[in-house]
């Protein structure tokens, strides 16, 4: 890794290797001991309901573009979880959501990501495509493309939703038993 220092003529380089005190090898600058930690990142966002239907986007952007999701996406610095899938609402289906609770937190370790993934409702049907998606639908249960999900947490964040869809209170859901991301399901639950 080759990275040159602001305001400096030399080029730091970097070696992976464990630093002092720490147990995990890092990518470390020989120059002047600066350390690179490349860390999980957090994506947010919710399963949004308007009377009993799902929304739900068409991917504009790789990966897996074309196929359905849930508006989520990264989180940004200076908001707040709850803030930032209201803001991929937005982004993603121009819908304001209102979050009702935590959904759940899943864990994809093959890419690095946290996902955290809300109940919330959509007050009004009124939505449209972002720049991200390709469409944007509410689609009742035995509608929803089971088939063209971009995503395992897509599957997983929908049927733990509707295992609990009239609870008013819940514990969150994790990670479905042995599961870790690297598989679609083919099917409907």
């Amino acid at each position: 890794m080759k990275h040159r220092e602001p305001g400096s003529e030399h080029e730091l380089k970097f070696r992976h290797r464990v630093p002092v005190g720490d147990s995990l090898a890092r990518d470390i600058c020989d120059h002047c001991g600066f350390i690179y930690y490349d860390n999980p990142r957090i994506v947010v966002g919710s399963v949004v309901t308007h009377d009993g239907r799902f929304l739900m986007c068409r991917r504009a952007i790789e990966p897996r573009r074309g196929f359905w999701t849930l508006p989520a996406g990264f989180m940004e610095h200076g908001e707040t979880t709850a803030d930032g899938a209201r803001r991929e609402a937005r982004e993603e289906a121009n819908a304001d959501i209102r979050i009702r609770d935590l959904l759940a937190v899943y864990n994809i370790p093959r890419i690095g990501q946290v996902q955290i993934m809300y109940r919330a409702e959509l007050d009004s049907p009124q939505f449209s495509a972002g720049p991200e998606s390709l469409e944007v639908r509410l689609f009742g249960w035995d509608e929803i493309p089971w088939t063209e999900l971009a995503f395992p947490s897509v599957h997983w964040a929908l049927t733990q939703f509707r295992s609990v869809i009239d609870q008013g209170v819940i514990a969150p859901f994790s990670n479905p038993e042995g599961e870790n991301g690297n598989a679609l399901p083919r099917s409907a639950p």
